[in-house]
């Protein structure tokens, strides 16, 4: 869920403080990449133990939510880098 929420709460952050502009929180785009990875590489983990302990582990909806979590983390960490690869293409064609 780190993975989810980190890059809007920079956005946030950013937006109500001025010690930051909202361009200098973009630059956390690689945080929620970082964090989505690291969910799919636990939600991977996770499977691999409820398949050995044949289900009674438990946890396979925790799983799966993990990995879709994971996956939408690591989608708005590339989004937020694409933002600010637009933005620097436009700024450089501007001025």
């Amino acid at each position: 869920m780190l993975a989810v929420i980190a890059f809007p709460v920079a956005i946030l952050i950013a937006r109500r403080s001025g010690a930051v502009s909202l361009l200098q929180a973009v630059y956390s785009f690689p945080l929620p990449i970082l964090l989505g990875v690291l969910a799919i590489q636990q939600a991977r983990r996770a499977r691999e133990r409820i398949e050995r302990t044949l289900g009674r582990a438990g946890g396979a909806g925790q799983a799966r939510w993990g990995r879709r979590l994971g996956v939408l983390g690591i989608g708005i960490g590339v989004a937020g880098g694409l933002a600010l690869g637009f933005y620097a293409l436009l700024a450089g064609y501007s001025g």
